[in-house]
């Protein structure tokens, strides 16, 4: 049998009706994956937490077995480890089932997941690492984990990264993060024929609202701009900022909107009605979000981190904040408001194009040429 084992850090819940959901831009991801195979397992963590509204079911050939979570902060960390020996039975019991294995860096647990992998698992693998390939700055175990990838890997093990690099080994290929079904596609098209700048402009924000996304610095920006044709934020999300940002928010005299965790129809009627999308995050690998909004005609307005900047042009089909101050993201703001509708036109086209490399179909046919082949 085909089988393919997926090893993760993915979030996943129990419904009151004992139905388990995952992380609905990861969930989505394996569902179109699992099209290749006879079988796919999945081992991720079970958390106790509500599900958010963003959780989505698998489909009927993927089946899901708890982890324990580990990790968080300070000497929570110390439960990586903690864990290790109950996760790795369970890791070594699947990965003597299957045909192949993916493995999603980087994670907590892969600080002990790849060494197993590479020194007492004998199928073969490949290695999905989603975070910044080239940051100088990176958390400690996420700096182990590339190290490991970069000089303890075979090279006959696949490892697919974010971006085009200088030097890379034949093995370490650039991936696109996909997110975008054949149904997204037209109505991204629908969208755009008829998207135009308008008396307000509108922006939005998608992802978690931590230091880290930058939204902080976003709001404040934001609330300070005087512009007529000034619309509403949209802010998608959740995290730690929340409250504190909200309270900010209602001092503020231009409109600034909290949608909370949101499902994917939601996001796409955001979509709908923005006309940019501003991530000023400070570290990323390549956020999905970026060519969800490009097929539905949000221009990006992004800073300039990972390979951001190999997809994304100034003055071409977006604006990069560089470097991310707040000086420069308010001026981004300031000049993408005085944009023409005609050169607005002319970046959303561009923009819709590139994002076909965003789709699960262009996604599949990598995977069966250069990975499963």
């Amino acid at each position: 049998m085909n089988k393919l084992l997926i090893i993760s850090h993915t979030e996943h819940y129990s419904l009151k009706n004992n139905e388990i959901v995952g992380l609905g831009s990861t969930v989505r991801e394996l569902n179109y994956l699992a099209t290749l195979f006879e079988e796919v397992i999945h081992l991720a963590p079970l958390h106790k937490e509500t599900a958010p509204k963003s959780a989505i079911r698998y489909q009927n050939n993927v089946t899901y077995v708890p982890l324990k979570p580990s990790g968080g902060k300070g000497f929570m960390k110390l439960n990586i480890f903690l864990y290790a020996p109950h996760n790795l039975a369970i890791v070594k019991k699947y990965c003597n089932e299957a045909t192949i294995i993916q493995f999603r860096a980087p994670t907590g647990i892969g600080l002990y997941i790849l060494p197993y992998l590479k020194y007492f698992n004998k199928k073969p693998y490949w290695v999905k690492y989603a975070g910044n390939w080239v940051a100088k700055e990176l958390p400690l175990g996420n700096k182990l984990q590339r190290w490991w990838l970069q000089h303890k890997i075979s090279p006959k093990t696949t490892i697919t990264v974010n971006g085009n690099w200088q030097n890379q080994p034949k093995n370490i290929i650039s991936f696109e993060n996909p997110c975008l079904d054949s149904n997204d596609r037209v109505i991204g098209a629908e969208i755009i024929a008829k998207k135009v700048l308008e008396d307000k402009i509108n922006f939005c924000f998608i992802g978690g609202l931590n230091a880290n996304k930058g939204i902080e610095m976003l709001v404040n920006v934001f609330s300070k701009l005087n512009a007529n044709n000034l619309g509403t934020l949209h802010i998608v999300g959740d995290g730690v900022l929340r409250n504190r940002l909200e309270v900010e928010a209602k001092k503020a005299t231009n409109t600034i909107v909290f949608h909370g965790y949101s499902s994917k129809e939601s996001i796409v009627e955001i979509y709908k009605k923005c006309h940019f999308i501003v991530l000023p995050s400070k570290s990323e690998g390549f956020p999905k979000v970026i060519g969800e909004a490009m097929n539905f005609g949000c221009v990006p307005i992004v800073s300039e981190v990972s390979c951001i900047n190999q997809y994304v042009q100034n003055n071409y089909n977006g604006y990069l904040i560089k470097p991310l101050i707040e000086e420069n993201l308010r001026n981004v703001i300031q000049q993408s408001l005085l944009l023409s509708n005609v050169d607005f036109i002319k970046y959303i086209d561009i923009n819709y194009k590139m994002a076909e490399k965003f789709t699960f179909n262009y996604y599949l046919k990598r995977i069966q040429k250069e990975i499963v082949c």
